[in-house]
C-alpha cells in the first residue's frame, strides 16, 4: 500500500490553494490519508467558519466511498441505490457529505487518501479539490 506522505499532502494542499486563489473562492482545504485521518489543512482568509468541518467531512466521505462526492448526491435520494447512506453512517460518529468538494487522491492506481474543499459552490469546491488531487499524479 502506498503511503500519503506529509510532503505529498503539502503538494496537494498547495495546488488546491492556488486554484482557490485563481477562481477567487476562499476555502478550507483538508487532505486526509488512506485511514481517513487529517494530514494537512488550511483555511484561507474569508472562508466560511462552517467550511472547516465541511471540508474534512467531504474528504472523509470521498475516501470512505473511493469516489468524488460530487457524484454521490443523486445516489442518496429517495428511491436511489444509496438512499439513507448519510443517516446510517451517523452511527459511526462521522457525517458523510454527498455534494461536490471531495475527491480521492490516487497514486499508482491506488486510492491513498482524499482532499476535501468547502467555501464556495459545490462546483467550485469540486474544481479546487480536483486540482489538488491532480497534483498527486504529477
Amino acid at each position: 500500500m502506498t503511503h500519503l506522505s506529509l510532503e505529498l499532502a503539502d503538494k496537494i494542499l498547495a495546488a488546491a490553494l492556488d486554484k482557490a486563489r485563481e477562481i477567487s473562492s476562499p476555502s478550507s482545504i483538508a487532505v486526509l490519508d488512506g485511514g481517513r485521518e487529517l494530514v494537512a489543512f488550511a483555511r484561507q482568509d474569508g472562508a466560511l467558519l462552517a467550511s472547516v468541518a465541511i471540508s474534512q467531512a467531504k474528504a472523509y466521505t470521498s475516501r470512505s466511498m473511493n469516489a468524488p462526492t460530487q457524484g454521490l448526491h443523486d445516489l442518496v435520494q429517495p428511491g436511489a441505490p444509496l438512499y439513507g447512506l448519510e443517516t446510517v453512517h451517523l452511527a459511526a460518529g462521522r457525517a458523510l457529505v454527498t455534494f461536490g468538494g471531495g475527491v480521492p487522491i490516487v497514486v499508482g492506481g491506488e486510492v491513498v487518501g482524499a482532499v476535501g474543499v468547502a467555501g464556495g459552490s459545490p462546483d467550485q469546491d469540486h474544481e479546487i479539490a480536483s486540482a489538488g488531487a491532480a497534483a498527486a499524479e504529477g
